[in-house]
């Protein structure tokens, strides 16, 4: 009998433990990578400002920061004169420069073109989150969906009313990298999640995953909702008669 006050404190400090460290490891990750994330535009920017123009050369300890928003400041300002006429001839010359480099001008048309799509044209990514059979039959497969565009694939690959789907197969814990798959539209199995809880879902290698509501089915239709008892109106409605193909009078 003296044992179980024991066992019931080391269990209580244990539940103590896990609680804090799920309250703290977040807010440590996130601080630790934004810290990061500071010093390391600051070491870009920070030997290119001028001394008379820093702070620390003016205090006995380093500013974190100051760098991250002068870089902010340049990127804004480039984005102003980029907008006006004389800016964007500067930008379409540089290009063009670019442009005749065999081995750069594809490594930036490609960047510019990936981030042209996500920061500008924010309706073309992907809308919605699905699941296909891959690697084989039976085993499913989260894949992020793109909106439909015709393209040569499709053009060439595409069978009578079931149209070929760009999908992208992100890989588990980082989602930044997967691949990109054409399967037919019949394939794939559309889920009710967002991107974002879809995005958990991968990088917590399933162990965040999001909240459903159970279906309630009263009188054969499905009702959203928790599970409880129907209400007493919901009971009174006459059910429903459904006819079968078999059961239908013959003519």
């Amino acid at each position: 009998m003296s044992d179980a006050p024991k066992t019931s404190g080391v269990t209580r400090l244990r539940n103590y433990f896990l609680t804090g460290f799920i309250v703290c490891a977040p807010l440590a990750i996130t601080a630790y990578i934004a810290w990061s994330f500071i010093g390391w535009v600051d070491s870009w920017v920070k030997p290119y400002i001028p001394a008379r123009y820093s702070p620390d050369t003016y205090l006995s300890f380093p500013v974190p920061g100051f760098g991250l928003i002068v870089a902010l400041i340049l990127i804004t300002l480039i984005g102003f004169l980029t907008a006006n006429i004389v800016g964007r001839a500067i930008v379409n010359f540089g290009e063009r420069l670019l442009g005749r480099m065999p081995l750069v001008r594809g490594i930036y048309g490609s960047l510019k073109q990936i981030f042209e799509t996500v920061l500008s044209n924010k309706g073309d990514m992907f809308r919605q989150v699905g699941l296909v059979e891959y690697p084989r039959k039976g085993v499913w497969s989260l894949v992020f969906v793109a909106s439909e565009k015709e393209t040569e694939i499709n053009q060439k690959l595409d069978q009578e009313g079931d149209p070929l789907i760009a999908v992208f197969m992100p890989c588990t814990p980082n989602p930044t990298t997967g691949f990109l798959m054409y399967v037919p539209k019949s394939d794939i199995v559309l889920l009710d999640m967002t991107i974002e809880d879809g995005a958990k879902l991968i990088v917590s290698a399933g162990l965040v995953a999001p909240e459903v509501k159970p279906m309630v089915v009263v009188n054969g239709e499905p009702i959203e909702g928790m599970l409880a008892n129907p209400s007493v109106a919901a009971l009174a409605q006459p059910a429903r008669k459904s006819r079968t193909a078999s059961s239908r009078p013959n003519k």
